[in-house]
């Protein structure tokens, strides 16, 4: 209740202060950044936001407490209440993001040390990842090289409907959008993968995947692989993907999301974050990349 009543004065505080400013001052629409230092009060790896109690922004808004987005909200498992944090922050309509987190003092000196999370740009080679899918074979990023994957991250038991349950949704949509133009259809491919490869043997996703596509039993994967990296190489693939993932309890796990389209030339083109995207979006990904092709 202390940090809603802080957010709701800080959120006007901060329109009368960016008002008062002038067109100098910048908007929550501008593209203008601001370096921004502050003491976190609480992070949140799911919904990616950070309560920070941070200094002044000069010809910005006073000093006060409210809630941030991070650009990567893998980030949010590296922040604990009470860390001194330095970062650049960007105002747009909905949120004010931050990027390039620095800790610059610890809390608590036994914290584990922040981890590195990769900044997905366009352009980027994804590496040639493998993983154990449905079928109990072992599928790499490479032999889908020539096609456009999608690419999205889930655990099987996750309970929340706005997050793995949307995704796998989501991409039920874009696998039944794609069916109906076979040539597209040919020439993509999904993955979903999963973070609790543990829990999400081969038979598991097996049944998770053929309830998702419809044909339970009958389904033979050919479109859609859902599959979960070794645990060797799972802590590589959540940092180039810039997934936080925190285990509760011994079934449930706070996680973020992420998805990602890559090129048939094994490169990033779009990153979506969270999960707001909207599978019209990324339809419109692979006819704007099959096009660039023919």
């Amino acid at each position: 209740m202390i940090a809603a009543v802080l957010c709701v004065g800080g959120c006007r505080s901060r329109q009368t202060a960016a008002n008062s400013a002038g067109t100098g001052a910048g908007t929550e629409t501008d593209a203008k950044t601001y370096h921004v230092r502050g003491v976190v009060v609480s992070a949140n790896a799911t919904t990616g936001e950070v309560i920070l109690n941070a200094d002044a922004i000069p010809g910005y808004m006073p000093a006060m407490t409210m809630p941030y987005t991070l650009k990567q909200p893998g980030v949010a498992t590296a922040l604990h209440p009470g860390d001194t944090i330095t970062a650049v922050m960007e105002p747009t309509a909905q949120a004010d993001l931050l990027d390039q987190i620095d800790i610059v003092d610890q809390a608590k000196l036994d914290y584990v040390p922040k981890v590195t999370y990769n900044t997905l740009e366009p352009g980027e080679v994804v590496p040639d990842f493998r993983f154990l899918n449905q079928s109990g074979q072992m599928i790499s990023l490479r032999q889908f090289r020539g096609k456009v994957v999608l690419l999205t991250f889930i655990y099987t038991r996750c309970p929340l409907p706005n997050y793995c349950v949307r995704m796998s949704r989501n991409f039920a949509t874009i696998d039944k959008a794609l069916r109906k133009q076979p040539k597209l259809y040919a020439k993509t491919h999904l993955l979903s993968i999963s973070f609790d490869p543990t829990y999400d043997t081969p038979q598991v996703l097996r049944s998770y995947g053929g309830a998702y596509t419809g044909r339970y039993t009958r389904e033979t994967f050919t479109h859609w692989d859902f599959a979960a990296p070794p645990e060797s190489e799972l802590k590589r693939v959540l940092l180039f993907f810039d997934i936080g993932i925190t285990p509760v309890g011994s079934q449930t796990i706070t996680h973020s999301l992420s998805t990602v389209v890559i090129a048939p030339d094994g490169k990033l083109y779009k990153w979506y974050p969270g999960n707001e995207w909207m599978p019209q979006q990324v339809l419109a990904d692979v006819v704007h990349l099959q096009e660039g092709q023919s």
